[in-house]
């Protein structure tokens, strides 16, 4: 598993911090992720993830205790996966 540590709580389907209308995705599929280029990390990272069947976390590192919840399994952020 990718622990993908951001300065927002997941991904959206734009900017969060520019868009107040960006909605929040609880989990991707990776095709997804690369279909509507959105922006979890760069394309090639994504299908090497994909391709290996890693899944991706993706997290806010500025909100405290989330280091802990993530390693400990509870469910925060976005998750991608197949």
């Amino acid at each position: 598993m990718i622990l993908k540590a951001t300065k927002v709580d997941g991904v959206y389907s734009s900017d969060p911090m520019k868009n107040k209308n960006a909605k929040k995705f609880d989990t991707l599929r990776y095709i997804d992720v690369l279909k509507k280029g959105l922006k979890v990390m760069d394309a090639t990272a994504t299908s090497l993830c994909m391709d290996n069947k890693l899944p991706i976390i993706v997290f806010n590192l500025l909100k405290e205790g989330n280091i802990k919840r993530v390693i400990t399994g509870e469910k925060i952020g976005t998750i991608v996966k197949g």
